[in-house]
């Protein structure tokens, strides 16, 4: 091929890429675009929701066909057990396992320190699942722990210490939970169907506490009792069968809400429910008379942050207790003409007697029980037994190495469990004004936050720490 030709198919090739050039840069793409607005592709309205919009208690999963009924009879139905008291007392004496108590199962949990009740065989605790973001109350056979069913909703949360705080509530054939945000949820214990539920962040304007609810529900005489301590509304009565609000206490007294439960008692011959909010200490009529109406309130004793419950020492004096640094006081509740008259006749520091920080003390027979807190001075995180008539001297204390932390316990007829924050067991028999040690055990290999309450039926202890709780077969009868 001559040099000529090669320079005109050179000059050629060169003149098409300079077209091609020229048409790219002068082409619009966008020419035949059209706006994309909403509806243009005629799909149906979706179901977008806000943030705060839970729909409380929409997801059901059914994860066992067997519906046999269980032998088992024992109940441990709410915070405390039957009576508040957090003591179980059986038809006949329980006998120690002896030996290692047996680990029936172990269930795995989300982060958090919720605990279950146990009704005629079957376990109930409002988890919270991490993965799905979600509330999710989980029905176990008490046997062997398999999940017969879940119920659950989400509401995204931020990890604050965990995430579950809360212990059901079962009466009437349902049981009942109130979740980290204030979310009251009514179930039906065997079937697990919804029958009703509260926002109580919406519907009473409640200030949810920083470390999220604690508040256990109450229900009283096919009543659930509730308080809020919204805007308005301090404790409210709730029909458990309907969702039916039956009675509202106004919130007059300008109480929030805190980590402590209401404990039903009987002050001055009337029946009342006793609640510690944030800004103090408050009566309300139990009576069918005159349910719902604030009988008493006190201030003089307000801790910033309070978790343990109120408990009754006399038929008009209360114990009062806090943690960080809030230390104990002694409330007493006496009729004034048609009135009430409600004094705090002392208050004091942890290291100046009894107190506790989380975990609510026990009054065994006369006697009060209690863990002491980390600011308890030398004797910080150990057992302690106090007599009413003393509150700043303990009559006996476990020893020097025998420190639970903010770890619950439990007394089972004259035996108590007190379970070390890090998941070892210890039981001791109850003697008049002592305990002594009778065993131990260590349950968690590594356990981290034991802090969420035991509870106890027909012989069986159930225990968690922070990620996991497990079944021990504990006594026989």
């Amino acid at each position: 091929m001559t040099s000529k030709k090669i320079k005109w198919i050179t000059l050629g090739v060169a003149a098409f890429y300079m077209v091609l050039l020229i048409a790219w840069h002068l082409y619009d793409p966008s020419s035949n675009f059209t706006e994309a607005v909403p509806g243009a592709d005629n799909r149906p309205q979706g179901n977008a929701r806000k943030a705060d919009d839970v729909l409380i208690g929409e997801f059901f999963m059914k994860d066992s066909t067997d519906v046999s009924r269980s032998s088992l009879t024992g109940e441990w139905p709410c915070f405390r057990g039957a009576n508040h008291d957090n003591q179980a007392v059986n038809a006949q004496p329980m006998k120690l396992v002896e030996g290692n108590f047996k680990e029936l199962w172990t269930v795995e949990t989300g982060e958090g320190h919720a605990a279950p009740v146990i009704s005629e065989g079957k376990v109930y605790v409002l988890d919270y699942d991490e993965r799905m973001s979600a509330d999710a109350l989980r029905c176990l056979d008490l046997e062997s722990g398999r999940q017969l069913w879940r119920r659950w909703y989400r509401v995204p949360m931020k990890r604050n210490h965990g995430f579950s705080r809360t212990i059901p509530a079962i009466s009437d054939g349902l049981v009942v939970t109130v979740g980290p945000e204030g979310h009251v949820m009514c179930c039906d214990k065997e079937t697990g169907d919804m029958k009703w539920s509260i926002d109580m962040k919406k519907r009473f304007e409640t200030e949810i506490p920083f470390w999220y609810t604690g508040q256990c529900p109450l229900i009283d005489n096919g009543v659930l009792v509730l308080a809020p301590a919204g805007k308005d509304t301090l404790m409210v009565g709730v029909d458990v069968k309907t969702g039916i609000t039956l009675w509202g206490t106004p919130n007059t007294i300008g109480f929030k809400m805190s980590h402590s439960s209401i404990m039903p008692m009987t002050l001055g011959g009337t029946r009342t429910y006793t609640y510690i909010g944030v800004g103090g200490v408050c009566g309300v009529s139990a009576e069918p008379e005159s349910q719902g109406k604030l009988l008493w309130s006190a201030d003089k004793w307000q801790p910033s942050v309070v978790a343990p419950s109120p408990v009754q020492i006399s038929n008009n004096q209360v114990f009062l207790v806090a943690g960080y640094g809030a230390g104990g006081a002694l409330l007493q509740v006496d009729r004034q003409g048609s009135g009430w008259n409600a004094t705090i006749k002392e208050s004091y520091k942890a290291q100046e007697g009894m107190s506790s920080e989380q975990q609510t003390p026990i009054n065994y027979k006369g006697n009060l029980i209690t863990i002491l807190p980390k600011d308890g001075g030398g004797m910080r995180e150990r057992l302690a037994i106090f007599q009413p008539s003393n509150l700043h001297k303990p009559v006996w204390t476990s020893a020097s190495d025998e420190r639970f932390g903010l770890g619950p316990y439990l007394a089972v007829d004259d035996k108590l469990f007190a379970f070390k924050e890090d998941g070892e067991l210890y039981v001791y028999a109850i003697e008049k004004s002592a305990m002594k040690l009778l065993k131990k055990q260590r349950i968690m290999e590594e356990g981290i936050d034991g802090w969420g309450p035991l509870a106890y039926a027909d012989g069986i202890l159930i225990v968690r720490d922070s990620k996991t709780i497990k079944a021990l077969r504990v006594g026989n009868f």
